[in-house]
């Protein structure tokens, strides 16, 4: 179950929120103003490992030749 990151366009807030299914993101309102006038952002958090994470270098590019796939 996804959890996405919204901006509202009017009181300028960042919120998330669970979206069971992608057409509910029409649904969405902001938690702070109430606004229907939101955006989907795109979240810094789902991008990064976490410090102290052990993947070598290269592991995940999909190019690396000691990833065990041909």
């Amino acid at each position: 179950m996804p959890i996405y990151e919204f901006k509202c366009e009017d009181c300028k807030q960042t919120f998330e929120s669970l979206v069971l299914i992608a057409s509910a993101i029409d649904t969405i309102r902001c938690k702070h103003c109430n606004s229907a006038n939101i955006k989907k952002i795109i979240s810094a958090t789902s991008s990064q490992p976490t410090k102290g994470t052990s993947i070598p270098a290269g592991a995940l590019s999909g190019c690396s030749s000691r990833s065990g796939f041909s």
